[in-house]
């Protein structure tokens, strides 16, 4: 359907409730762990008419994904192209086996998604991250870039040296990849008496962090990028089991949801489904998969659903920024507290280069929050002040230790992970 998101809302949710009723039944009649799931629940699969029956459907958790995941193939193992691996950040990482329709939507999802963030065939886009490892991220935006039609530069995310010598070459127009990467090679251009906006970038889009803080407004990393680029910056939200992107458009106001590709609900504590603004559980049904179809798959991210118009014209639901990861998650003397949250003080420091959290049990209902702080010169930060202003902001005050960088980056740059593992839980489950 040609400009789909810009259809009627009656328009996009019957398309979306027809897709879903096909793949409820292609999932329970293909799939070994649907079909035992139906069968122990005695719900029919045509009793699912529309996402608003989802709720009689149990939850797909990641725990099912590692302890049952030959039982989620719904095709013949000769069927099967690409396998794709999960990052594995708050679990073992699982596979995901992809046909060829699947590249095919993989495609179709990142083609709409550049698009929404205006990148044409005329853009030259570099791929900051990685390609290789069996990573989706990576190969599902080159195939979009591809199918628009625009010039794919694939650096990858291992040197933000190599990542500017390859803007300066290839003259790219666009760039996708983790903002702190994107940071740290506009500081390391900065440092060296460059100037990033010169290179003629004027699209970042952000991937794997969030950008913006809960009203929606550019949080101090996106404004940093913005700032040192001089470009427009665009958030982004995805996940490996989605198999689907979630990206914002000029006006900055969540990422927009493709209704021809994906069912989100947003749940609370008791899995109950939550009205459009109240912040939850993302747990998604991907539409139109083949190898391996989810159901009610619970992300583990907390974020808002927006469904007020947007000023692009789209009709399309809008999923706000990630504030966190459910098990990640921090108690500390009654205040709920994400990581991104001190992750969004700590960018605000100039003097900070690189950190890790570590949370440990304190006593019942409370943790104990250590933020270990990689500056180059540790004798010359007063860690005192940054436990001020993370006090400040996050109205609890945790424990700041301040250590060399190359120490916080030996802990956090691990090579089986596509990003820095900042977060260290050591609470007893």
């Amino acid at each position: 359907m040609p400009d789909l998101e810009f259809q009627s809302e009656d328009v996009l949710a019957a398309l979306q409730d027809t897709l879903l009723r096909e793949h409820v039944r292609y999932a329970a009649e293909h799939s070994p762990f649907y079909r035992r799931l139906f069968a122990s629940t005695g719900l029919r699969p045509d009793a699912i008419h529309s996402v608003n029956d989802l709720g009689a459907l149990p939850f797909t958790t990641k725990s099912d994904l590692e302890t049952n995941n030959p039982d989620f193939l719904c095709t013949d193992a000769g069927d099967i192209i690409d396998i794709c691996l999960s990052s594995g950040t708050t679990g073992k990482p699982v596979a995901l086996m992809q046909t060829r329709s699947d590249l095919d939507r993989l495609a179709v999802n990142e083609d709409v998604s550049f698009r929404t963030a205006g990148i044409t065939a005329r853009d030259r886009v570099l791929i900051a991250t990685a390609l290789d490892r069996c990573f989706m991220a990576g190969l599902a935006y080159f195939l979009g870039l591809t199918r628009i039609g625009a010039t794919a530069i694939r650096v990858g995310s291992g040197s933000a040296f190599l990542l500017l010598e390859m803007l300066r070459q290839q003259q790219a127009t666009a760039m996708v990849g983790v903002p702190t990467l994107m940071l740290a090679a506009a500081e390391r251009l900065v440092k060296d008496g460059g100037d990033p906006a010169s290179l003629g970038v004027r699209r970042l889009i952000c991937i794997g962090e969030p950008i913006r803080n809960q009203d929606l407004s550019l949080s101090v990393l996106g404004e940093r990028l913005r700032e040192l680029w001089g470009a427009q910056v665009f958030g982004t939200y995805a996940s490996t089991e989605m198999a689907t992107a979630f990206c914002e458009c000029e006006h900055g106001l969540g990422g927009h949801q493709h209704p021809d590709l994906i069912a989100v609900e947003i749940v609370d504590e008791q899995g109950r489904v939550l009205p459009p603004g109240e912040v939850g559980e993302v747990v998604a049904t991907p539409l139109q998969v083949k190898g391996m179809p989810l159901l009610r798959f619970k992300t583990g991210d907390v974020a808002v659903l927006h469904t007020a118009p947007c000023p692009c014209g789209r009709r399309t639901p809008r999923l706000g920024p990630v504030l966190g990861r459910k098990a990640q998650m921090l108690k500390c003397r009654g205040t709920t507290v994400y990581p991104p949250a001190i992750a969004a003080v700590l960018h605000a420091i100039r003097e900070v280069q690189g950190y890790y959290i570590e949370v440990h049990d304190e006593y019942d209902l409370s943790d104990r929050i250590r933020v270990v702080v990689g500056v180059e010169a540790p004798e010359s930060v007063d860690g005192t002040a940054i436990t001020d202003r993370l006090a400040a902001s996050l109205r609890v005050r945790p424990d700041v230790v301040i250590a060399p960088i190359a120490a916080v980056q030996q802990k956090t740059v691990q090579s089986d992970k596509r990003k820095p593992v900042t977060f260290f839980d050591y609470r007893r489950r």
